[in-house]
């Protein structure tokens, strides 16, 4: 393990390996009791933690595959090296100074963009860092912004929006105004004024319609707990009715991280080869759910009130509420805040 001061500014930490993620939780955990842990600094700490030569362990990415829906096959996923990577995403919200807290974090969105496709047999090198902290109407924001390299060339990266709720949006010092998922769950978010309680229920008059459904699925409890096991997610909101209840919820919820994995194992046949898709996290999806996805396809003809080319969208087939929307761009251009400043 190295840490070196650059130029530019950011310490990089080079660990020799993906951290194991069993401390990294525990020092979470630890960090919510009064007068432990380092004290919470006002900005992002300037850190970047990069990890060299990652390889792809097959039995594992097919476990994935089959949890998530894709075919079986070598070339990754584009959500797979978000699953590879995410103990360094910990490291990074658990580093001393670390303005917040990972329990009470909120996944509102993320957006991967893949450059090239990427064989299970190649080496990757995943370099991390959290970067513009800003102001949100209910707190504060910011990215978690993760890219993978193979010879030096970025073929992949990831950006993750986490809110953290409470306090105010001019910068002051945020808490968490009630039960909130953990940073790497990607479900949990308020619901519009007027709407639905974020517990579910019947879907408000203001709610339009939900698109036209192109397919849907079943989702059971035991898909999370399967999830959880692929991830290293095991946060219990997602596998325990009593976890779930203590956040809040009447039952487990499932990961949005594998909403968004199953949306794009649904439409994987239509992916260009390289390409940027992004998400915007709503409602959870409270288990067990009968879900439908709406889902067209790039260089579609656009259609009065139905979604834009490329365009995607997850809601409960009963209530109509919306789980997920996204879209699926052609254009692989860098993803904010995936150039390297931070």
């Amino acid at each position: 393990m190295s840490a070196t001061e650059t130029a530019a500014g950011p310490e990089v930490l080079e660990l020799p390996a993906m951290p194991a993620t069993g401390p990294l939780y525990r020092r979470a955990a630890m960090s919510l009791l009064p007068g432990v842990g380092a004290a919470r600094g006002a900005h992002l700490p300037p850190l970047q933690v990069v990890v060299r030569d990652v390889a792809v362990d097959r039995a594992h990415l097919a476990a994935y595959d089959r949890v998530c829906g894709f075919r079986l096959r070598d070339t990754l996923p584009a959500t797979y090296p978000h699953v590879m990577s995410a103990a360094l995403s910990m490291r990074l919200m658990t580093a001393p100074g670390f303005p917040f807290p990972v329990v009470g974090l909120v996944h509102v969105g993320n957006r991967i963009t893949v450059r090239r496709p990427i064989d299970a047999g190649e080496r990757l090198t995943f370099t991390g860092y959290a970067t513009d902290l800003r102001p949100h109407e209910r707190g504060r924001q910011f990215d978690l912004v993760v890219t993978a390299a193979i010879d030096g060339e970025v073929v992949w990266d990831d950006v993750s929006t986490y809110l953290r709720r409470g306090g105010s949006a001019d910068g002051a010092a945020a808490g968490t105004d009630g039960p909130a998922d953990g940073a790497t769950s990607g479900d949990r978010r308020e619901t519009a004024p007027g709407g639905d309680a974020r517990r579910g229920g019947r879907r408000g008059e203001d709610r339009p319609a939900p698109p036209a459904a192109t397919a849907r699925w079943r989702v059971e409890p035991a898909v999370a707990k399967a999830y959880a096991a692929v991830s290293g997610d095991h946060n219990p909101i997602h596998t325990s009715r009593i976890g779930a209840r203590a956040f809040g919820f009447p039952r487990p919820i499932a990961h949005g991280m594998w909403s968004k994995a199953r949306c794009l194992a649904a439409i994987e046949e239509r992916l260009p080869e390289a390409y940027t898709v992004d998400v915007a996290f709503k409602l959870p999806i409270l288990l067990p759910a009968t879900v439908a996805l709406a889902a067209t396809p790039l260089g579609a003809t656009p259609r009065p009130g139905g979604l834009a080319p490329g365009g995607f969208a997850l809601h409960d087939v009963r209530s109509g509420k919306p789980h997920l929307s996204g879209s699926v761009s052609a254009e692989a251009g860098m993803t904010r805040g995936s150039t390297g400043n931070m």
